[in-house]
């Protein structure tokens, strides 16, 4: 509905399939029972559509950041929440670009067959928020080995993954020129490292997407886990901040799309005062409104994966269709459940489950008011303001 095929409809109509096989009940009954989709993603890692960005020459499919970007679209058109999987999708990112070749062989071929879940990236911390370079979590070098000792929190799907990525310092600050230096990521065996140094605490949330507290204790990391080169860890990071963002911005595409359907749909049935609500322009103009807000959104998304997938710099246009989309989605989540009246608030229209979902991304990965601050500073020119 509302779209045209397009370049990518093969690539659409295929992810639509799988997600059939998941209807609006199978994700209810998920949410109800506070449960992760289990069956849902092993699906679509079956199917190797998570494994999209994957090299050929590893096992993937060797697709660019925009036909990522629409499976990530699809999956949330469809009823379905991309928070459960979207980690496999870009973390293993931070490896292909800076890992080793040995750690790619390693790796790489598992998480293109789905034996391996990469769906965790242990960054924030409870006393820094997005402030990253005030991170305390330390690892320090005692001879082959990385001691880990600190916290981090909001560090999402690690009961259901096998590796994680760890952001942690191996430099004081102090000692650093600059604050940006001095910090190191790793790859985590979950398997090995719980209760082995490592506790996970979950943390009860607004919505079903499952995320914790995690409590490093001399956690013992193998030195050849670390990432690239000591010291350039935050770089790393920020190397896959654009994929990670522009994805996110693709969901958010996706659930807006689907508040406007169920929208309109549900305002040419529902009849009051003997005609459809959808006749009032009180009815019609916010869901308009909210539908032209997405089509643009589209657009700044598809410009994103443009540039990223040609090599080129992206931060502001990945930041802007985050923002942008997440925004579009969230208005159009309001008009789906305005439209809906108190039905909206019964489980069984899936309007409260998404709505849930979608408020998520005014927040994270990273906030509007940041985004607003970068684009402030490294677009407009205008003074740094945090």
């Amino acid at each position: 509905m509302f779209t045209q095929p397009d370049e990518h409809q093969d690539i659409r109509d295929a992810v639509r399939e799988l997600c059939a096989q998941f209807p609006d009940e199978y994700f209810r009954r998920v949410d109800a029972e506070h449960a992760y989709p289990e069956a849902f993603v092993d699906a679509l890692m079956g199917a190797g559509w998570l494994a999209a960005m994957i090299p050929e020459a590893y096992g993937g499919s060797g697709l660019g950041l925009t036909a990522a970007s629409v499976i990530m679209e699809e999956i949330n058109r469809s009823g379905g929440n991309s928070g459960a999987c979207h980690g496999q999708m870009y973390n293993m990112g931070t490896l292909l670009r800076n890992g080793s070749d040995a750690q790619k062989a390693r790796y790489l071929p598992g998480i293109a067959a789905g034996t391996l879940r990469i769906q965790s990236m242990a960054v924030t911390e409870p006393t820094t928020g997005t402030d990253t370079t005030k991170i305390r979590t330390t690892a320090v070098k005692k001879g082959d080995r990385y001691v880990v000792n600190g916290q981090k929190v909001w560090i999402s799907r690690v009961q259901h993954s096998d590796l994680m990525i760890l952001l942690a310092r191996t430099t004081p600050l102090a000692e650093v020129k600059k604050k940006s230096e001095g910090m190191s990521i790793f790859i985590v065996d979950l398997r090995d490292a719980i209760g082995h140094g490592l506790t996970v605490r979950p943390i009860p949330n607004l919505v079903n997407h499952e995320t914790n507290e995690l409590f490093f204790d001399n956690l013992e990391i193998p030195a050849e886990n670390l990432i690239g080169e000591e010291g350039l860890g935050f770089r790393y990071i920020l190397d896959g901040l654009n994929a990670e963002r522009t994805l996110i911005a693709a969901e958010c595409i996706g659930d807006g799309y689907w508040f406007i359907e169920r929208a309109v749909k549900y305002a040419n049935e529902r009849i009051v005062f003997d005609r459809p609500i959808g006749r009032n322009q009180g009815v019609q103009f916010p869901i308009t409104d909210a539908y032209i807000e997405i089509e643009a959104a589209n657009l700044m998304r598809f410009r994103a994966c443009e540039l990223f997938d040609a090599g080129k710099p992206c931060g502001a246009q990945a930041n802007m269709a985050k923002y942008l989309a997440a925004k579009a989605s969230w208005e159009a989540a309001n008009v789906c459940m305005q439209t809906h009246g108190g039905f909206g608030f019964a489980n069984e229209y899936d309007i409260e489950r998404k709505f849930r979902e979608t408020r998520l991304y005014q927040v994270a990965p990273i906030s509007t008011n940041l985004i607003l601050s970068f684009v402030a500073e490294h677009v407009l020119g205008m003074p740094r303001s945090y």
